[in-house]
């Protein structure tokens, strides 16, 4: 059905790569390309696939992406590349006429800042071009937005309030490591909580606010309040509700050591001098930290994501819980990857086969909760993160 250029050879991409070879009926071509070309082979030889192709790419190049769409001609770019590099892919887009996908919202790479805006501006030149550009396909965001989309149409007259939770009770055995990209991974949770009220942005301090969330299967954990990119286009397109705030676990031990991290000064993201070079501390700790790609053979437990939400039906107020378990060790033992890739992975596969399908598929620049929800919630039970419903439970927020 269609030829599918996968950007980034990671965790993510790797698990992206794993699902679209489980799917030939409709990713009938397939390319991985990376900064790293040995990278994208080694995915090659784990799936076992030799008819995927790869090529090297300087994702932060528009000549050199322009040069592979055009050699390539694929219909859709899934990009799981780094936030930094959405812009120039989509650029590249525009200039080859590729459809676009991606699991997180740019940002630029000398200030931790997440908005949709600078994305949100190519609206009307993928409009013009004639081309779809699905943003945030990931789990959350991704998923968290399509569960809100999902309650929506089937649950609500008028969605009131909002509350994802997410939890990853895993263990890696590990001291300290994160579950992505570093580097990302700890600018985004060292920044100021924000969440959504009554028609204004709250600030908060960083993991100011916090409680503990009970999770099925899991239990109680200590669950705290982060920004995350999905409010913004969640309050944007379903403007009923009135207050929407996104909270993650973390564990203590990881809470010490991220706190020693930021105090003695590895948590900076602006060049320090050292032994006449520049370096970026935190780009230096990304170097020596475990790589997320390595933590799934040993990783016990499972994740929970899911969406809490509260309002109206029928002029009656009622709750809804929806979510997904899913276990590190069957992530990885499909995928070579633990479930914090796996959970973005798949969605960002079924995004580009939802496209492929001609179902989600219009010009302009689009947030993943925008499309119908249905075709996407079914692939989820059918593609390894099925999703369980709990009606007029106690949301505990």
């Amino acid at each position: 059905m269609g030829k599918v250029l996968i950007i980034g050879a990671g965790g993510v991409g790797t698990v992206v790569a794993h699902k679209v070879a489980q799917n030939p009926d409709v990713f009938t071509e397939i390319m991985i390309a990376s900064r790293t070309k040995s990278k994208c082979d080694a995915v090659v030889k784990a799936i076992g696939n030799p008819n995927i192709r790869t090529a090297r790419v300087d994702a932060d190049n528009v000549d050199e992406l322009v040069a592979l769409f055009n050699s390539f001609k694929p219909e859709i770019v899934i990009n799981v590349a780094l936030p930094y590099q959405d812009l120039t892919i989509m650029e590249a887009c525009l200039k080859s006429g590729v459809n676009y996908l991606d699991t997180a919202n740019y940002e630029p790479k000398d200030v931790a800042h997440f908005e949709y805006s600078w994305q949100w501006a190519y609206k009307k030149r993928f409009e013009d071009a004639g081309l779809t550009a699905i943003l945030g396909c990931g789990f959350d965001p991704g998923v968290s937005g399509i569960y809100t989309a999902y309650a929506a149409k089937h649950h609500f007259d008028e969605i009131q309030y909002l509350d994802i939770v997410d939890c990853n009770a895993g263990n890696h055995h590990k001291a300290f490591a994160t579950n992505f990209n570093p580097e990302i991974n700890i600018r985004e949770i060292t920044q100021n909580g924000r969440y959504y009220e009554n028609g204004e942005w709250i600030t908060t301090r960083p993991l100011e606010i916090h409680k503990a969330l009970t999770y099925p299967n899991i239990g109680p954990r200590d669950s705290y309040l982060l920004y995350h990119e999905e409010l913004e286009s969640l309050v944007k397109n379903f403007p009923t509700i009135k207050r929407a705030r996104f909270w993650m676990t973390f564990g203590q031990e990881y809470l010490t050591h991220l706190r020693v991290i930021q105090n003695i000064g590895m948590a900076r993201i602006d060049e320090v001098e050292y032994n006449g070079m520049k370096i970026v501390p935190l780009q230096f700790l990304k170097a020596v930290l475990p790589n997320p790609q390595d933590l799934g053979e040993n990783y016990e437990g499972e994740t929970s994501i899911g969406c809490r939400i509260r309002g109206l039906k029928d002029g009656k107020e009622h709750t809804y819980y929806i979510y997904n378990n899913c276990s590190h060790q069957a992530a990885y033992k499909e995928t070579g990857m633990q479930g914090v890739s796996y959970t973005t992975g798949v969605p960002a596969m079924i995004g580009a086969m939802m496209f492929l399908k001609g179902l989600w598929k219009k010009p302009g620049v689009w947030n993943v909760e925008e499309f119908d929800p249905d075709p996407f919630m079914e692939q989820l039970n059918k593609q390894g993160l099925p999703w369980h419903e709990i009606m007029n439970g106690e949301l505990e927020v």
